[in-house]
């Protein structure tokens, strides 16, 4: 299926999330265009009653019509805000929810600013579908209803109304088409820049220090001058199909006029029915309404088209099974892994890691460290091989009895959470995660990795101790990324650390390290490290090279070879 396929799909599915309220619009705006086309006529029934002293009480029909019209329209307009606002909250829930069960490697593609301009704004976008095709619809209503009564009232006229209509069409065609593309562009080129804008924002310390502020500046908006092409592009289309209908529904006007006027002398019409031409032929050929509406639909479609694109991403699917009894025996099956220009960064890797063994994994830079750390814990797939946990393919774990089972700690970690707590107890069950009701401290679990971590003092500093909001909380690089680890240690059967304690200091990461290893046997531990003394102290070291599995053996047996001892740089001797 195609982008603009999926793109109209989810259209066609943000039109119905509005639920009950576009069904209200729809039916008021129905009853509004009715009351609008039967205006006319009861106008000119009240003119012939008039001339001919007939029933004098056509004038106050055409009150009500005018009231109808009112009401319909403050009713309508409070439909459009709830059912916009609806529809805008349910997609952004749909896509939030995909963005994060997408897998690293995929999410990675698209720069964080992008995925906020898709959620804020092309998800507002995409959310007024039902109110866009509604008035779309609508919009038809006078244009059409006109040619019908002009038809019933003198074929002639019906005839030359629809004449001008059909030109119009045809030149408001070309107009979404334009419009679509002009608009997608745009969006595009928005997204460019809210990208490269956050990265400057997160790298703002990097940018100050360097003094390359304009330099910066320049890249974030170097794509400002097609953002700026594209949207008077689409001012452009927009004015011109404005002027078109200005242009031609004059015209049309005048020809419905001098038709009339021929039938009035020619006796086919009344001069109330001349009248009721007349207001036919203006509520016809204004079609202004419609341009309108088909910008409307042009802006919704091009969103949920942006949306579709990031929906159709395939995410890490949740498996149905639970895991045996065992103590986290990890297994890679001839693993695979391309990068995005198509090149292994993984190729062939058969690695078996004893349950509760420790085991560093080290290499070169770009070896495959950091790959190999995200497919064991199935962070992403491998493109070829499987990856087995207490001989259970990860894929068809469930995703709750993976991350309970498995955990992992980054060389910069983020923590989420609203709470200190709350981000230390993140992927355990709910009564183990959230702080305790009777005021103690934190629960067991949460403790427990803390002091692992040797953070717990830190935390206790705080104002509020655990219950600290994260956003309140000043913790230094290496206090945040002792949080990130005393995190992982949650994990019950594998813990994976990637770089996970380059933050620490000499005497903070060996307490650290005593205490992730102290347990023997309790977990597994895959630590990937550029330290010779992590090396020297796991039972075993994986030795990529080039992205494969060059050895798998303990430290002390590889350091014969010089090329291992090259990966640690100069060393003192005795450094083994």
């Amino acid at each position: 299926m195609n982008d603009r396929t999926a793109g109209d799909r989810l259209l066609r599915r943000a039109a119905l999330e509005g639920g009950s309220w576009t069904a209200t619009l729809a039916v008021v705006a129905v009853l509004g265009a009715i009351a609008e086309l039967l205006l006319p006529a009861t106008l000119g029934l009240a003119v012939d009653a008039a001339l001919g002293g007939g029933a004098g009480w056509w004038p106050v029909v055409a009150c009500g019509l005018i009231a109808a019209m009112i009401v319909t329209d403050i009713v309508g307009g409070l439909a459009v805000g709830y059912s916009a606002a609806r529809a805008t909250a349910r997609l952004r829930g749909t896509l939030l929810r995909h963005v994060l069960a997408l897998d690293v490697r995929t999410a990675r593609r698209y720069p964080v600013g992008d995925l906020v301009g898709r959620l804020v704004s092309q998800a507002a976008d995409a959310g007024q579908a039902g109110n866009a095709l509604v008035f779309g619809l609508v919009a038809l209503l006078p244009p059409l209803g006109s040619v019908v009564a002009l038809t019933l009232l003198e074929p002639l006229l019906g005839v030359t109304l629809l004449g001008g209509l059909a030109l119009m069409a045809v030149l408001m065609r070309a107009f979404v088409t334009d419009a679509s593309a002009a608009t997608a562009d745009y969006q595009r080129a928005l997204g460019t820049i809210a990208g490269r804008l956050l990265e400057s924002l997160s790298g703002a310390r990097t940018i100050a220090a360097a003094a390359t502020v304009g330099r910066e500046e320049e890249r974030v908006l170097a794509p400002l001058p097609e953002l700026t092409d594209h949207g008077w592009r689409s001012w452009r289309l927009l004015a011109r199909a404005s002027a078109r209908t200005a242009a031609v529904a004059p015209l049309l006007n005048l020809a419905v006029i001098a038709v009339g006027g021929y039938a009035l002398t020619r006796g086919w019409l009344t001069t109330g029915e001349l009248v009721a031409a007349l207001r036919y032929a203006a509520l016809g050929a204004g079609l202004g309404a419609v341009v309108a509406a088909l910008n409307r639909v042009v802006r919704s479609r091009a969103g949920a088209r942006r949306l579709a694109e990031l929906l159709a991403r395939p995410v890490l699917a949740d498996g149905r099974r639970g895991l045996p009894p065992g103590r986290g025996a990890l297994r890679l099956q001839r693993v695979t892994v391309l990068g995005e220009d198509g090149r292994p960064v993984l190729h062939g890797v058969d690695l078996a890691v004893p349950a509760g063994a420790t085991v560093a994994v080290v290499g070169m830079s770009g070896a495959g460290k950091s790959t190999l750390a995200a497919v064991a814990g199935r962070l992403y797939d491998p493109d070829e091989g499987e990856v087995l946990l207490d001989d259970v393919p990860l894929p068809q774990l469930r995703q709750v009895e993976l991350r309970r089972a498995v955990g992992h700690a980054f060389d910069r970690p983020v923590l989420v959470g609203p709470t200190v707590h709350d981000a230390v107890g993140l992927a355990l069950p709910a009564d183990a995660a959230a702080p305790p009701d009777d005021g103690s401290t934190a629960t067991a679990p949460v403790l427990r990795a803390t002091r692992d971590a040797t953070v717990e003092e830190c935390v206790t500093r705080l104002p509020e101790g655990f219950r600290t909001c994260l956003i309140d909380a000043p913790l230094s690089g290496g206090e945040a990324q002792r949080l990130g680890l005393a995190r992982a240690l949650t994990a019950r059967r594998l813990l994976i650390l990637d770089d996970a304690t380059s933050s620490l200091d000499t005497a903070t990461e060996h307490r650290v390290t005593q205490a992730v290893s102290g347990r023997a046997g309790e977990r597994t531990r895959l630590v990937v490290t550029h330290r010779i003394a992590t090396a020297a102290a796991a039972d075993a070291v994986a030795w990529l090279d080039g992205g494969q599995l060059r050895a798998f053996a303990p430290h002390l047996r590889l350091w014969a070879d010089p090329d291992y001892r090259a990966i640690f740089g100069p060393s003192l001797p005795g450094s083994p």
